[in-house]
């Protein structure tokens, strides 16, 4: 079958590959450790639950408003002032089903073929899949393990040219757990109003910080009308499969984002955003919870990483993920994954599942138990000393 060249351009998640090998190995009796999803292995607090199961009782089944609920809306609202410290209307909020389509409509809405974009590389590889995808150039910015895998200024400068149109950013950072610092967002902000370019910030890591504070590009001068701000449920509520995410956006961004909503999902899931309204509005003590217990995994994974011959890992300031430097061990990181899959039954990511700047580490997600971290950790000791 022949297909449109434009599919030709999509990639697609190395995670999900590596979790059906993994599965397939389980299949045939081996035991697997599973650090290779960023998914949290908690389960969705009962107060949400029983949120949607109100909601569903109450009628929330059928089509609701492309934008979104109002009532979720003005919760987001409510929530962006509580967590950003910045105003908002609802007009300017759209819900999607998962934060993932706010980038593809993003880029759909205001990139033009040959417009040039810039994204962080190692990072989620969806950006720059999406990115080829409209026909725009994607520009990596490296993420450099020297600087605790931020950017350094002098890259950032020479990747702005006359066609950028966006500058993509993640913090906290998946692979990397970086966290992007007041300095460097000033920066972005000076430079974003200077040479007049969006940013794109995906913030859906944004409660899992442990050191320090998180901060939004979008409450510097001048960026409200620059900045789409990706949030969602997944990370910080444990609501990976209810797909509840928004976009901030000016206006006039968020009305063109709501006709791809309807030329595409027509709407979110009522009941799900009611369930996300509780989820906002409700106890939060899951989120520091969960957060405390994600401390105590990264604490372990680093310094047992660290203990390994051959293999160096900065300790991450946010999300779930390790991004251990392997270079100085004999395989490729592609290699040593496959290695460990098969050699040691754990189950991770190459580097370079998220770009060229990834070569010569491996991401680790520490979303699983301190015994099955132990347990890997001791798996890959041993296989590691084989070498």
């Amino acid at each position: 079958m022949k297909f449109a060249e434009r599919m030709t351009r999509l990639g697609t998640e190395s995670a999900f590959e590596v979790l059906a090998k993994a599965k397939d190995l389980e299949a045939q009796g081996r035991n697997i450790i599973h650090l290779e999803i960023g998914q949290p292995d908690f389960q969705t607090p009962t107060n949400i639950c029983e949120a949607a199961f109100r909601a569903m009782k109450a009628g929330y089944t059928g089509y609701g408003p492309a934008a979104g609920l109002l009532e979720f809306r003005k919760a987001v609202v409510e929530y962006i002032a509580k967590t950003r410290n910045f105003e908002i209307h609802p007009d300017e909020v759209v819900v999607t089903p998962g934060a993932k389509p706010i980038i593809f409509f993003t880029l759909l809405a205001l990139i033009e073929q040959g417009d040039e974009v810039i994204y962080p590389n190692p990072g989620f590889p969806v950006y720059e899949s999406v990115i080829n995808f409209v026909r725009a150039k994607a520009v990596p910015l490296p993420l450099r393990e020297e600087v605790g895998f931020r950017f350094q200024t002098e890259d950032l400068v020479t990747a702005i040219s006359d066609r950028t149109k966006l500058l993509i950013l993640n913090s906290p950072q998946n692979p990397t757990g970086s966290l992007l610092e007041q300095e460097e967002l000033e920066l972005i902000a000076s430079l974003a109003n200077k040479y007049d370019f969006y940013v794109l910030s995906d913030e859906i890591y944004s409660r899992i910080v442990y050191d320090k504070q998180h901060q939004s590009i979008i409450s510097y001068p001048g960026m409200k009308s620059r900045t789409i701000l990706l949030d969602g449920h997944s990370k910080t509520y444990a609501m990976t499969g209810w797909r509840l995410g928004y976009g901030v956006a000016p206006k006039s961004i968020a009305e063109q984002i709501v006709k791809l909503m309807i030329n595409s999902n027509s709407c979110t899931c009522s009941f799900t955003q009611i369930a996300g309204i509780e989820a906002l509005s409700g106890p939060q003590e899951f989120v520091e919870q969960m957060r405390a217990e994600f401390r105590k995994r990264r604490d372990m994974i680093a310094i047992g990483l660290n203990a390994i011959d051959g293999i160096s890992c900065i300790e991450p300031q946010g999300a779930f993920y390790v991004f251990p430097n392997v270079s100085q061990l004999p395989l490729s990181c592609e290699a040593l994954a496959d290695y460990l899959l098969k050699e040691a039954g754990v189950a991770l990511l190459a580097g370079t599942a998220f770009g060229e700047f990834g070569d010569g580490y491996l991401r680790l997600s520490y979303a699983n138990s301190l015994e099955n971290i132990e347990e890997a950790l001791e798996r890959i000791q041993a296989a590691v000393a084989k070498l």
